[in-house]
């Protein structure tokens, strides 16, 4: 997934006004209006780097006539220490900006970071690494930029992007077949449902579906779906994986990983902006 321009200055729109950065109340008052800063971004311990440009476009807006060299590319792993750009320019612009682009490059490289360490786990597997729609509000097209940069295969971006039937959809259409079905007639694909069991599973075949989504199953039932599947249609297994856990399911046989964790649960990497000499 990559930003489109347009949607890089939407978000700095947003991050700006949420931080009221025009009415910097400190800045104003105390620095000088003529005062410039020269400010390097470093990242202080090993991470996948991104958000860099949107962190630019950010100080760009706060200071127009800033020199700003970014010195990585998004989606590089990086040593602790690593210079990630120089900015040089208004001291007001910049110190405005300073708290919003190093949010953005935190969190953002977080995911991008967590997301690789997942697909390491499984490399050599044939599993895919999926994202989820567990992402902040607001955010979700950020955060599955990261986890892309991260190896993830993005999936679903929201949903009017794919056919996904889970447990509550087959309550209120009554039952399983029926939401297949009325999917079918709909002309949505692929159909991807849903299944807690391997009952499910034959019933969701037998109807039509082009994926199965196995929810929290054990390496058991992994097996045994992907044994009895026989490659007829995609599995991909979701539910409660964690890092020292995925390498098992994946070796499972199963198509596809979805994790909410690299979105929801990434921690911020500690990146710092700061004096440059």
């Amino acid at each position: 997934m990559q930003l489109t321009d347009q949607e890089i200055e939407e978000i700095v729109g947003r991050v700006l006004e949420e931080d009221a950065a025009l009415r910097d109340v400190t800045t104003q008052a105390i620095v000088p209006k003529d005062a410039e800063l020269r400010l390097r971004m470093a990242t202080r311990q090993l991470a996948v780097i991104a958000g860099l440009p949107v962190a630019a476009a950010i100080v760009r807006r706060m200071t127009p006539q800033a020199n700003i060299d970014l010195l990585i590319k998004d989606g590089e792993e990086v040593d602790a220490g690593t210079v990630l750009a120089r900015f040089y320019g208004a001291a007001h612009g910049l110190l405005a900006a300073e708290r919003a682009a190093l949010n953005v490059v935190q969190h953002l490289s977080g995911i991008a970071t967590l997301t690789r360490a997942y697909v390491r786990q499984i490399e050599g597997t044939g599993a895919v690494l999926r994202d989820t729609r567990k992402t902040l509000p607001g955010l979700r097209r950020l955060e599955k930029y990261a986890s892309s940069l991260g190896g993830a295969q993005n999936h679903r971006p929201d949903l009017a992007s794919g056919a996904l039937i889970k447990d509550n959809h087959l309550t209120a259409a009554g039952g399983l077949a029926e939401a297949v079905r009325r999917a079918k007639r709909a002309n949505l694909a692929p159909i991807e449902v849903e299944c807690e069991n391997l009952d499910q599973i034959h019933e969701a075949m037998t109807a039509g579906a082009d994926i199965l989504l196995l929810d929290n199953m054990s390496l058991k039932a992994l097996r045994t779906a992907v044994s009895n599947v026989s490659g007829q249609v995609k599995l991909e297994a979701s539910g409660g994986v964690s890092l020292d856990k995925i390498r098992a399911i994946a070796e499972t046989g199963v198509d596809f990983i979805s994790v909410g964790k690299i979105t929801h649960s990434a921690p911020a990497i500690d990146v710092g902006l700061d004096l440059d000499s």
